[in-house]
């Protein structure tokens, strides 16, 4: 067994470094690196601050974050979805720049987009609808089953909100094209405009942010590709300036230090997105950007770009599959007997515990990574399916993951499901002719992303 596993690793080693051999030298590698790093890190961060313990015989689900306050300031650097969004707008712009150039129609392009977003997470939904239904069969209180399929779902969330930003590729790039900048700051100042409504009352326009403010940073990555944000100087202000942004924010207005959402606390900077994030978002790419020339300097070399390869070929996989892993570990550390769940959140042992949990919880996620990294790489299909099916398709899905990222996947339903959310991903990815079991070629153009 031990041998087979090394056996594997060196392959897929092997393989790695194969592929990074033939990067043609115009490929910007930092994209990639950043992709690898940003889905990393919210991985770290989310095994890191999840706190599950036993208090009075049962298990009180939390985070670090209800615990220990000066843990919020941690999510300043952990939480980096305005990176993903940063780099989703700077692959989007090569990859609808190149599809145009191919005469490739919006058909073609976001079929292939779709394809690689949502065909990886219709095992992820399959797999918790059998667990659900298979744990309230055997007894397991609906409750407990919410909460479970709750904390395993979260990632989703993320995908709902961005393949709606691919969807508008075209007219965010032609609006970046035709008006750079001010295109940004419209965005920038709708996002205003609705925190200002949300906190007058109108809390139901909050959700309207996640465009504008996601939307927003994925224009900065426009600028990145074009060339507007290189140098370290240009970095070191949009860094400054965020920043100092944020801390006038959070010190003088509504928003709350945690850039994540905290449990019990009436404000949120993520549910739904406040400016805060926006303002994070042009800290973290300012400072990113300011190191992008001595980091591709690095990437040259064979050995680390192998490894950002390597990654990137599974990141996706285990941006989907990080917290499964983590609340199936919770689920049987429970089974045996509360193991290594008895420790106080916040006291020195619950620290000491730490990297041995995120050590269990790497191991339990690799089976995933090599079950489920294969439904990455599948292809879309070689039919051109028309617009009708594919925006409806696209939406369908993208409402039913974020319906299921919000509340679970138990409900009332045929065998205590949300059997008509569950449906909702697996209707859109028949109209958009999505199949995660379809097989792709080898390797990708340097273009696509």
């Amino acid at each position: 067994m031990n041998e087979n596993t090394t056996q594997d690793r060196r392959n897929a080693w092997s393989q790695a470094r194969s592929m990074a051999a033939q990067t043609p030298e115009s490929r910007n590698r930092y994209v990639d690196f950043l992709r690898a790093w940003s889905i990393c890190a919210v991985v770290f961060g989310h095994w890191l601050m999840a706190a599950p313990y036993i208090s009075d015989g049962s298990i009180m689900i939390s985070s670090m974050l209800e615990h220990q306050a000066w843990t919020r300031w941690l999510t300043w650097a952990f939480q980096v979805m305005p990176v993903f969004f940063l780099v989703g707008g700077y692959s989007n712009s090569v990859s609808w720049q190149s599809a145009q150039r191919r005469g490739q129609g919006y058909g073609s392009w976001l079929q292939a987009r779709l394809q690689r977003l949502i065909g990886p997470v219709l095992p992820l939904v399959l797999l918790w609808a059998f667990l659900a239904a298979g744990a309230q069969y055997l007894g397991v209180h609906p409750t407990m089953v919410k909460v479970a399929s709750q904390m395993a779902l979260i990632p989703i969330w993320f995908l709902a909100v961005y393949i709606v930003v691919v969807l508008l590729v075209p007219v965010s790039y032609a609006a970046w094209q035709r008006y750079g900048f001010f295109s940004f700051a419209v965005l920038v100042a709708l996002a205003i405009a609705d925190d200002l409504a949300f906190f007058s009352g109108f809390k139901a326009l909050g959700v309207l942010n996640y465009a504008f403010v996601w939307l927003a940073v994925h224009q900065l990555g426009y600028a990145w590709r074009d060339g507007y944000l290189a140098g370290g100087r240009q970095g070191s202000t949009w860094m400054l300036g965020g920043l100092v942004i944020l801390v006038a924010l959070v010190a003088f207005g509504p928003y709350p230090v945690s850039m994540v959402s905290v449990p019990g606390q009436e404000i949120s900077n993520t549910l739904p997105p406040k400016v805060t994030l926006l303002a994070l978002g042009i800290a973290q790419c300012g400072l990113l950007l300011s190191v992008e020339k001595p980091m591709r300097r690095w990437l040259a070399g064979l050995t680390p770009w192998t490894g950002v390869v390597l990654v990137n070929s599974m990141i996706m996989t285990v941006f989907l599959w990080h917290l499964t892993a983590s609340t199936l570990t919770i689920g049987l550390a429970l089974l045996i007997g509360d193991i290594g769940l008895d420790a106080i959140p916040g006291s020195a042992a619950w620290w000491m515990l730490r990297p041995a949990w995120i050590v269990v919880y790497l191991l339990a996620l690799l089976p995933f990574a090599l079950l489920f990294g294969r439904f990455e790489r599948s292809a879309a299909p070689a039919t051109e399916y028309p617009n009708w099916r594919l925006i409806p398709g696209a939406v369908l899905a993208c409402a039913g993951l974020a319906l299921l990222a919000l509340d679970g996947v138990a409900g009332e339903g045929l065998l205590g499901l949300k059997d008509w959310v569950l449906l909702l991903p697996f209707l859109g990815a028949f109209l958009a002719g999505i199949n995660p079991f379809r097989k792709a070629s080898r390797g990708r153009g340097a273009d696509e992303r």
